[in-house]
């Protein structure tokens, strides 16, 4: 094996040129037009243009990546995660080509990546499943016979794919129409196949999913555990190892199971066993056929590089170690930046100032560093065509607890502006007693997210008018001299507007005066407040574990600064196609009733109608393109019908 090409991009192409180059492989970089400058592009040895932007132009079709694959001449391809690296057919088309293909066997990978497929061969070698249908029969009346069986709570599942796409719960019977009809769109969309399953509902699990690696000679082992119960949306966004919840016997059961699985269907290279834990009880949900994003923690419990050992393993060598000679040391835990607000919605947009604290990359670090993959960089473009995941932070100790405290700081000291992260809410997250005792559950966001959210507000607001002075004032403060009259100033911050008044001391110096408070002075640079313009008279603004954005409204008429959107028109959050209007024009809104429906990101999002009204106007079909600030819809008051 002497060049390899990454049929992905991002973080995770990176993560592999860098094992490669160090194994003295030559890479192959693939970009499509939004990413001709990124970071994975420069640093692989050689990059061929897709051309087009989406990716079912470019990262998704076979025939582009396996004609770059033959004009570079690279004799092997690693498909890293999402995209096509569950698909048997590509891996087929690989192999056939005659390249090495980094990753299990297409027979293996048909077996094990449709969910009833696993469930099927788990049954039968004495894997624990949930009871469920996953039949070929996909009509309605079908699976509302087998629900009915099943009982609920139950879970709707799309059967190819991951990544919590085409998920729906189902608490009452009444609910499963709407629930089949929103997975099987969802999965269409994002893997090109309808088909479900549905399987009995746990509500308060553990999501814990064990780590296997098997060779072409007989071999397979796993490499322990990793708890992924903090999710939202079935996406998980924070990940650790070893699971607070699994000792050593329960990890030797869940392990044999794993490894069983793998062994039935001849597994060759990494995969991840996926179980529902529910006290000592634990069920299969699925096995993922590639490496994980989550891998990291793995690595950095077991000091070893799971992408050296795909690339060993694909040439024909053996496994480096046996079962006994895997030991697990400390504990790990990551966490994913993504680039969204603080409702989970993805955003889009430039990164204008970006800074970390020290860290490796790629490879495991001392106890106690950070580690930071990613694909960052001043300048660079959030597409609405791919993930909104940004990066991974992972640190490594000796205690929980100490990982906790570290990856905190790690946080803090992480800039991003220029677009919406969950920098603060990750933070939050850790430092939350449930989470920081080792108590979370699948529900964990569920139950806790708008608690969280509200503490991050308050955190928002009590840092509002400093960090926004700041933000304002920090490029037009020239004068040593004071001034005697103080500025009106009203900010608007998540559609509320505040009044303060600005005076000038002179200096640097300002005095900030807020009705019911004390004047507060300042002096300009602030230490650890980082602000950025994106706008006009609007700024992005970061201090410690807060984050936030002001507008300046000072300027506006006071009845339009101080409104806070009302219920007249719903606008577009970010960049998306619309894929349903399940209204129509003079219907009658409660708040909270879905109007639009846009997919980003690989995700379907219901907007809501923010009170109640009537649909006044509908300026959207479905499957048009739409970007942020974009009107959707107009509402006249509920005591209204629709207009002539």
């Amino acid at each position: 094996m002497k060049k390899i090409l990454i049929a992905n991009r991002g973080e995770i192409a990176r993560r592999v040129i860098h094992t490669a180059h160090r194994l003295g492989i030559e890479t192959v970089a693939i970009y499509s037009d939004p990413d001709a400058n990124a970071l994975h592009v420069r640093e692989a040895t050689q990059a061929v243009a897709l051309g087009g932007a989406a990716s079912a132009d470019t990262y998704l079709r076979t025939d582009k990546l396996l004609a770059a694959a033959r004009a570079t001449g690279a004799d092997a391809v690693h498909p890293g995660y999402g995209f096509l690296s569950e698909n048997a057919e590509f891996a087929q088309a690989v192999v056939d080509a005659g390249l090495t293909w980094i990753g299990p066997p297409p027979a293996a990978i048909r077996a094990l990546g449709s969910k009833a497929g696993a469930k099927a061969l788990a049954v039968a070698h004495g894997v624990p499943c949930l009871p469920g249908y996953a039949g070929d029969d996909q009509s309605d009346e079908r699976f509302a016979v087998e629900a009915a069986r099943i009982g609920t709570p139950l879970m709707v599942k799309a059967v190819a794919g991951g990544g919590g796409r085409g998920m729906r719960l189902v608490t009452d019977l009444a609910q499963l129409p709407a629930a089949l009809a929103s997975a099987r769109s969802e999965a269409l969309a994002g893997f090109g196949c309808g088909d479900l399953l549905i399987e009995r509902a746990l509500l308060q699990p553990r999501h814990v999913e064990v780590q296997v690696f098997a060779d072409a000679h007989g071999g397979c082992i796993h490499l322990g555990e990793r708890d992924c119960s903090v999710q939202r949306r079935h996406q998980k966004i924070i990940e650790e190892a070893p699971s607070p919840a699994v000792d050593a016997a329960l990890r030797e059961r869940m392990g044999a199971c794993a490894v069983a699985l793998a062994q039935a269907a001849g597994y060759v290279g990494a995969g991840t066993v996926e179980f529902l834990l529910d006290g000592a009880e634990f069920f299969l949900m699925e096995m993922n056929t590639r490496l994980q994003v989550e891998h990291p923690v793995t690595e950095a419990l077991t000091g070893l590089d799971l992408v050296e050992w795909q690339i060993r393993v694909a040439r024909g060598e053996p496994l480096p170690l046996t079962q006994d000679e895997v030991h697990l040391q400390g504990h790990a835990i990551e966490v994913r930046l993504c680039a969204e607000d603080a409702h989970f919605r993805p955003h889009t947009g430039r990164v204008l100032q970006f800074s970390a604290p020290p860290a490796t990359a790629f490879e495991r670090a001392a106890p106690g560093a950070l580690r930071f993959d990613h694909a960052l960089e001043e300048g660079a473009e959030v597409t609405p065509h791919y993930d909104a995941m940004l990066g991974k932070l992972i640190v490594h100790a000796p205690t929980r607890a100490e990982v906790i405290a570290a990856l905190v700081r790690a946080l803090h000291s992480t800039r991003v502006l220029g677009l919406p992260t969950n920098r603060a809410f990750l933070v939050a997250c850790l430092q939350h007693p449930v989470f920081a005792s080792g108590q979370a559950l699948v529900p964990f966001l569920a139950e806790h997210a708008a608690d969280l959210q509200e503490l991050l507000l308050k955190s928002e607001l009590k840092a509002l008018s400093f960090c926004a002075v700041e933000a304002i004032f920090s490029s037009k403060v020239s004068s040593d001299l004071p001034c005697a009259l103080a500025r009106p100033m009203r900010l608007r911050h998540q559609g509320q507007v505040h009044s303060i008044a600005v005076r000038e001391l002179g200096g640097g110096r300002l005095q900030i005066e807020q009705a019911g408070a004390e004047p507060v002075t300042l002096q300009l640079p602030q230490r650890g407040v980082h602000c950025m313009a994106v706008g006009p008279r609007r700024w992005h603004w970061q201090s410690d574990g807060v984050d936030g954005w002001v507008e300046d409204a000072s300027w506006e008429p006071a009845t339009r600064a101080g409104a806070a959107g009302g219920a007249t028109e719903l606008r577009a959050p970010f960049n998306g196609k619309v894929v349903a209007l399940p209204v129509a024009a003079g219907q009658a809104l409660a708040a909270g009733d879905t109007v639009v429906v846009i997919e980003s990101m690989k995700l379907e999002h219901s907007l809501a109608s923010p009170a109640a009204a009537t649909v006044a106007e509908l300026l959207v079909a479905p499957g048009q393109q739409v970007s942020p600030g974009q009107v959707l819809a107009r509402f006249a008051p509920a005591t209204q019908g629709a207009p002539a």
